[in-house]
C-alpha cells in the first residue's frame, strides 16, 4: 500500500542581504557614450536576462554625454557565467555605439567616514584652479567627496560637493580662509534631515534686501546728506556707537514734511534677486523676516510688498505732519537684532538651528552668529571673517544655492523655460 506525500516545498528565496554583503562577488558595469533615451531601461533589461540585484545605480548627463553606473550581484542563477554576462553587455553597448567597461568586486561602496556635510562653491567664473584648490583643502581635513554637482550655471556657478569623513565645523574653518584667498564663496552646512525641515530667513534691510541706505534717502530730501555721511563716517571710525549715530543723523530730519515718506518709499531699489528669493522661500514653506536700524515706515511698506512674514525696525516720531528728529520706542541695534531673531524664531516655531541670517555691516554680527547658518552678503572684511558663510556677488538669490536649491527648480516653480 502506497503513501502519499506532500509534495517537497519549494526552497525559499536567499535573503537579499546574503546576496548583497561585503563579501558576495559584484560588477560595476559602466556605460558611457551619447545621450539618447532608452539607454538606462534598455541596459537593465539587458542585465535582466542573468537574475542579478541591483545593488547602486548612479548616472549623470553632461553636454549630452551619459555616465550610467549600475553596481549588481554576479550572476548565479541557470548556470549562466560572469564572461556570458560581459559578453553580452558589451555587444548591446556596441549596438548603441556606446562604451561599456565591467569591472569585478565584492560588496558594496566603503563605509563613508563620520560626519557629513554639505559644501557649496559659487564662482563668478569658477575656475579650475579654484576648484581644485577647495577640493584639496577638503582632502586635507580627511574628508572624502563623496557627489559632486551643480546647483546653476547663472547669474553664477554653483556647485555642491556631499562630503563625509569629517566634522562640519573642522570644514568651514578650514575652507574659509581658502575661499577668501581664491576669491570664491564658500558654504558648508550639515548634511541630514535638519537641512529640509522649515527654515526661518532673516534680513538686514539697507544694502542687503535693497540698495539703498534709507537714512540717506531721507537726508537727500532734507538737504542734509554731507551732514549725515560725515555722522556715518563717524560711527565707522568707531568715534559713535550705532545708537548715537543713529539720534544724531535722525536729528538732521527734523521739519521734513510727513509727505516725504511715500517720496522715499518710491525710491527704494530692490536687491537683484530679492524678489526671486523671497517668492522662492514662501513657496518652500519658509517664514521670511527682515530687522533694520532703518525706519518702520519703510519696513512694513516692504513687508506688504513682499509678502514678508516678520519686520521690525525703528520708527520715526511724526508730530502735526512733520517729522521731530527723533525716534520712538525701543531701539533696533546690533544687540537688538540677534534679540528680535530670536523672537521671530519663537513665534514661528522654528529652532535657532534651522534660521538663515543675512547681512552686511558689523551691527548684523550678533544675527548673523545667533543664526544657524550666518551669510555674510557683499560685506566688510570684519563681517565676512565672522560669519559663517559669505556671498560676494550682487544676487541675493543666490542664497538659495546655500540651501541647495537648483536654479532649475527655482524656475520650474516660476514657470519659466531656460
Amino acid at each position: 500500500m502506497s503513501v502519499s506525500r506532500p509534495p517537497e516545498p519549494a526552497p525559499s528565496p536567499e535573503p537579499a542581504e546574503s546576496r548583497q554583503g561585503p563579501d558576495v562577488p559584484t560588477l560595476l558595469v559602466k556605460i558611457f557614450g551619447k545621450d539618447r533615451p532608452g539607454i538606462t531601461a534598455g541596459l537593465f533589461d539587458t542585465l535582466a536576462a542573468y537574475s542579478v540585484d541591483v545593488v547602486d545605480i548612479e548616472q549623470v548627463v553632461t553636454r549630452g554625454r551619459i555616465v550610467l553606473c549600475a553596481l549588481v550581484t554576479a550572476p548565479t542563477a541557470g548556470g549562466t557565467t560572469e564572461g556570458e554576462l560581459r559578453a553580452t553587455v558589451h555587444s548591446w553597448a556596441e549596438s548603441l555605439k556606446l562604451q561599456a567597461e565591467i569591472i569585478s568586486g565584492t560588496g558594496d561602496n566603503r563605509p563613508r567616514g563620520v560626519g557629513r556635510s554639505h559644501v557649496t562653491v559659487l564662482g563668478h567664473p569658477l575656475t579650475a584652479e579654484s576648484t581644485a584648490a577647495i577640493a584639496a583643502r577638503i582632502t586635507s581635513t580627511g574628508g572624502n567627496i563623496d557627489r559632486v554637482f551643480r546647483l546653476a550655471k547663472y547669474p553664477v556657478t554653483a556647485v555642491e560637493f556631499a562630503v563625509s569623513g569629517t566634522g562640519t565645523e573642522e570644514l568651514r574653518s578650514a575652507l574659509a580662509p581658502e575661499a577668501a584667498g581664491i576669491g570664491v564663496d564658500v558654504a558648508v552646512v550639515s548634511a541630514g534631515l535638519s537641512r529640509r525641515a522649515q527654515r526661518l530667513v532673516v534680513m538686514d534691510v539697507d544694502s542687503t534686501l535693497i540698495q539703498d541706505e534709507v537714512i540717506e534717502l531721507f537726508a537727500a530730501h532734507a538737504g542734509c546728506e554731507a551732514e549725515v555721511a560725515e555722522v556715518t563716517e563717524r560711527a565707522m571710525r568707531g568715534e559713535l556707537d550705532f545708537e548715537q549715530s543713529l539720534h544724531a543723523r535722525v536729528a538732521l530730519l527734523a521739519g521734513l514734511d510727513v509727505s516725504v515718506v511715500e517720496k522715499v518709499r518710491a525710491e527704494v531699489r530692490l536687491t537683484p534677486g530679492a524678489r526671486t528669493l523671497i517668492r522662492t522661500l514662501k513657496r518652500l514653506g519658509y517664514q521670511v523676516g527682515v530687522v533694520s536700524g532703518g525706519f518702520t515706515q519703510v519696513t512694513d511698506d516692504l513687508k506688504e510688498r513682499l509678502g514678508l512674514d516678520f519686520a521690525s525696525a525703528n520708527t520715526l516720531e511724526v508730530v502735526d505732519g512733520k517729522l521731530t528728529g527723533r525716534v520712538t520706542g525701543d531701539i533696533v541695534d546690533r544687540a537688538g537684532k540677534a534679540r528680535l531673531l530670536r523672537s521671530f524664531a519663537a513665534e514661528a516655531g522654528v529652532p535657532l538651528a534651522q534660521t538663515v541670517a543675512i547681512g552686511d555691516g558689523a551691527n548684523d554680527l550678533d544675527m548673523l552668529n545667533t543664526a544657524g547658518l550666518g551669510v555674510a552678503f557683499n560685506a566688510k572684511p570684519v563681517v565676512r571673517e565672522a560669519a559663517h558663510t559669505a556671498v560676494n556677488v550682487p544676487f541675493l538669490d543666490t542664497v538659495l544655492y546655500l540651501l541647495g536649491v537648483t536654479r532649475e527648480e527655482v524656475e520650474a516653480a516660476d514657470g519659466l523655460v531656460e
